[in-house]
């Protein structure tokens, strides 16, 4: 009995070293790193009589990091394996998983995180004979940070019957995940076709689907010199149709038109790929605000809207402390002869275009350099709040006779002009208001403002100063309505000692802006944000988390702010931060988000750039039946509030 036993338990230690033999013999060793392992897997344990071996690159990343899908995006490059060491093999064949999308500090790129695995497919040259894999991979993985890597995996196939290995299963369910052709699936890609201007056109992608679409993303891979946008999408016919627009960057963007693109759509589980010829787009194509074509009607009608926007920018609450500028140069009109009047405020209106001429030319600048351009971000600088704020104690210094010390030329005209001290005033004294009275308005956004400044920056320099002249001569309407009927100023009180008590007043308007520019200041230069009571639990932004939160049924409202932007603090406090509106932002399964764009951030900008926005306040609505989120408009209200938030939730 004793000696049955122990040939038993000799037996099954053999049978156990032969099976583990075997499992060994499918997997190479990991190759460790301080942010993950990458190891070799084989379907089988030996070669058999195929001529072909399902393989795998198996990689597994520590939380936060990942690695490339083999078009990239804005920034890395894929895993790179050479398989020239090998023996017995002809051409190694790798496929690639649905990526996921990530951002980090305002670049999109394409990968995978956690753990993946490459399927191949090994082309044996000699059936029946033994096959020596050795892989030399170079790869990228990244966090805040990128770390590049160099593996060597070794792994040996032996001659003989071949048998399923426990590594099988783990490269079908990969392999599994390969985008399938589009060509008699579920999701059927219908078009491609780019338009625009040559230096930054829009690339839209029509898809057909049986059944719904959910959460679609969708990802280019060629030619190498370009890159693509995150997608905008929009859904129809119960989300059976979706069309894609993406902008297009690169050198050799203009040449996009006739390139074949392979084109992947994933939607959760589903995921098909297809070869696109793009075609060359009509005029007018798309929706206008989100893509930035110039066809000619498309082009007419932002520029209706600058107009109109810039003319509504002059009852933006920012213009209280312009308010005093304007009203105090009106006044020094008065007396003066119809001619000098028209004069005067034609001058002003030409500070005002100019002023916007030469924030375009910065946009232009801005974009050409490769930085994000969008309105009102000179409040961002330092540089830009220090020199406003000494103006403006220059301007409410004179106002209130304190100004003794003589000062350079140009600004003491500027401050008498503002100031309605001394006279006659010249035309450049009127000119430099108008400038100086733009520059103060540009914290706020209105109505269309942010539609027309979205297409200009969507679009060639050629349109960029088109729309910003518009929005010019929209704010610059009074005075060029002043300046036509000159006869206006006649009718105003004649200058005299009511003026002074009226020039105090005024006085303390800009003081009090001088100081709520030094209070930015202080804050954009690293002192502490001043804490902001609210009794909604505010969430600092993630876009990453968004998605999980909408998956698991949650609403997510996201408010994209700054101290500087004036319509945003008025959104605040009579919609946000008051009645119903607060106490739906503060119920279960309703997530509030904010992010702070009182400094520069990349994320936050790529992020309104993703909406074809390029200014705030924007505010945006997620949910179980707004998965891509629906903008709400700039000058918010409890309705439309109310009203995007319950048709989230649906």
């Amino acid at each position: 009995m004793h000696v049955r036993s122990i040939t038993y338990v000799t037996a099954a230690i053999a049978f156990s070293v032969l099976f583990h033999g075997q499992a060994r013999a499918a997997a190479s060793s990991w190759s460790q790193t301080d942010h993950g392992a990458l190891r070799l897997v084989t379907a089988t344990d030996a070669v058999g009589d195929s001529d072909r071996v399902a393989i795998g690159l198996q990689f597994r990343m520590k939380p936060g990091w990942k690695i490339y899908w083999r078009a990239p995006g804005d920034a890395g490059y894929p895993p790179q394996p050479d398989w020239k060491d090998s023996t017995n093999i002809g051409a190694v064949e790798l496929e690639w998983p649905a990526p996921k999308r990530f951002t980090v500090l305002g670049l999109t790129t394409i990968g995978y995180d956690s753990e993946v695995v490459l399927p191949a497919t090994v082309v044996v040259r000699e059936p029946g004979r033994p096959v020596q894999l050795r892989a030399h991979v170079s790869y990228l993985t990244c966090d805040d940070i990128c770390v590049p890597y160099e593996a060597k995996l070794a792994l040996d196939l032996p001659a003989g019957g071949e048998s399923t290995a426990r590594e099988a299963r783990l490269i079908e369910d990969y392999r599994a995940r390969v985008p399938r052709p589009a060509d008699g699936s579920d999701i059927a890609i219908e078009s491609a076709a780019a338009g625009g201007p040559p230096d930054a056109p829009v690339l839209r992608v029509v898809l057909r689907a049986n059944s719904p679409l959910n959460a679609p993303d969708l990802f280019i891979d060629g030619p190498e010199s370009l890159n693509y946008s995150a997608p905008r999408w929009r859904l129809s016919e119960g989300g059976k149709t979706a069309v894609a627009n993406l902008n297009v960057r690169g050198a050799n963007a203009a040449g996009i038109v006739g390139e074949r693109l392979a084109i992947t759509v994933v939607d959760g589980a589903r995921a098909v790929e297809a070869a696109v010829a793009v075609a060359s787009a009509p005029p007018g194509l798309g929706d206008f605000a989100a893509l930035g074509h110039t066809g000619s009607q498309t082009l007419w009608l932002a520029l209706g809207l600058a107009l109109l926007g810039g003319l509504i920018l002059n009852l933006m609450p920012c213009v209280l402390p312009v308010l005093s500028l304007k009203l105090l140069s009106i006044v020094g009109h008065a007396g003066e002869s119809p001619a000098r009047v028209r004069a005067g405020f034609l001058a002003t209106a030409l500070g005002v275009i100019a002023s916007f001429l030469v924030l375009a030319a910065a946009a232009v600048g801005l974009k050409t350099a490769g930085y994000a351009a969008g309105w009102g971000i000179q409040f961002q600088q330092p540089w830009f709040l220090a020199i406003m704020a000494t103006v403006l104690a220059l301007f409410a210094a004179n106002l209130f006779g304190l100004f003794e010390v003589r000062l350079p030329g140009m600004v003491a005209n500027a401050a008498a002009g503002a100031s309605g001290r001394g006279r006659p005033h010249t035309l450049g004294q009127h000119f430099l208001t108008g400038a100086f009275a733009t520059l103060l308005a540009t914290p706020c956004s209105a109505p269309f403002l942010g539609t027309a400044v979205g297409f200009a920056l969507a679009s060639g320099p050629a349109v960029i100063f088109l729309i910003f002249a518009a929005l010019g001569v929209g704010l610059a309407l009074p005075y060029l309505a002043v300046a036509g009927f000159p006869t206006i100023a006649a009718h105003l009180p004649r200058p005299g000692a009511w003026m002074l008590t009226l020039r105090r007043i005024l006085g303390i308007v800009l003081l009090a802006t001088a100081a709520w520019l030094v209070t930015l200041l202080v804050t954009i230069t690293g002192g502490q944000d001043a804490p902001v009571k609210s009794a909604i639990a505010w969430r600092p932004f993630d876009l990453a988390a968004i998605g999980q939160m909408v998956e698991s049924g949650n609403v997510v409202f996201v408010d994209v702010t700054a101290d500087w932007c004036i319509t945003c603090q008025v959104n605040k406090s009579l919609v946000l931060e008051r009645g119903e509106v607060r106490e739906a932002l503060s119920r279960p399964g309703v997530i509030a988000m904010r992010a702070d764009w009182t400094r520069p951030n990349p994320v936050i900008a790529d992020y309104l750039a993703s909406f074809g926005r390029y200014g705030i306040p924007f505010d945006v609505v997620y949910g179980p039946s707004q998965p891509h989120g629906e903008p709400l408009p700039e000058i918010l209200s409890t309705r439309a509030t109310l009203g995007a938030l319950e048709r989230a939730a649906r």
